[in-house]
């Protein structure tokens, strides 16, 4: 069996890191023996975008933040689906994720990172709801582990109320917030409805096939 190769190590502010390792052609993204990401895996993160764009079909100009490079996987399915005077931003904290993008995982992002709707903003995505009163038309989060976050304590501030009213507030009217997570978390529904979004709950395939493990997205919507 070909070995995992450990390439490169991103630093978390606050403590931990995160860890990006290829096997041929498979990459995987970790947080000490937790496996965060894995470039075989893509079906969830490809519906975060195609649900989203799914219920802002016909908007015009429509701006999307994406909370989260990850593997790119998002950001692709988002350009897919998203109309041709659509803008993407997408807020990533660690440069070497962003790095990592252009570099051993270009294939992957195949030119998405190019795309002249993308722009990239090197920052805490919570930073970039607070910055803008009805910025978005939708606001995408798939960081961390979701609502039970592993990667660092100052995440949960996104799904705490505070941060689902910061989330409201940079929603323009009929916003949709979606929110990936890799477990069901019954709080966080009743936080989103208390936050004054209605909210749909949907369990989507890890894996493209027809089997496997399920993962969960929120799509809470701003009046």
């Amino acid at each position: 069996m070909i070995p995992w190769v450990h390439l490169d190590t991103a630093p978390i502010p606050g403590g931990g890191e995160l860890r990006l390792f290829r096997r041929g052609a498979e990459f995987s993204i970790r947080l000490g023996a937790n496996e965060l990401m894995n470039s075989r895996l893509s079906g969830s993160e490809e519906a975060l975008a195609t649900l989203t764009c799914d219920r802002l079909a016909g908007r015009k100009r429509a701006r999307l933040l994406i909370g989260g490079l990850g593997m790119g996987f998002t950001l692709r399915a988002a350009l897919a689906c998203a109309p041709a005077d659509a803008a993407l931003v997408v807020a990533e904290l660690l440069p070497e994720v962003v790095a990592w993008a252009r570099g051993p995982m270009a294939e992957l992002f195949a030119g998405s990172l190019d795309d002249p709707r993308v722009s990239v903003r090197e920052q805490d995505v919570a930073a970039v709801i607070a910055s803008g009163t009805a910025a978005f038309d939708a606001i995408l989060l798939d960081v961390d582990n979701g609502p039970d976050g592993l990667t660092r304590p100052q995440n949960d501030a996104l799904y705490n109320a505070a941060g689902l009213a910061a989330a409201r507030a940079a929603l323009r009217p009929g916003g949709i917030l979606a929110v990936w997570s890799a477990d069901p978390d019954d709080g966080f529904t009743r936080r989103l409805r208390q936050a004054g979004f209605s909210v749909e709950e949907v369990a989507v395939k890890a894996h493209r096939g027809r089997s496997g493990r399920r993962h969960v997205i929120w799509l809470a919507q701003r009046p």
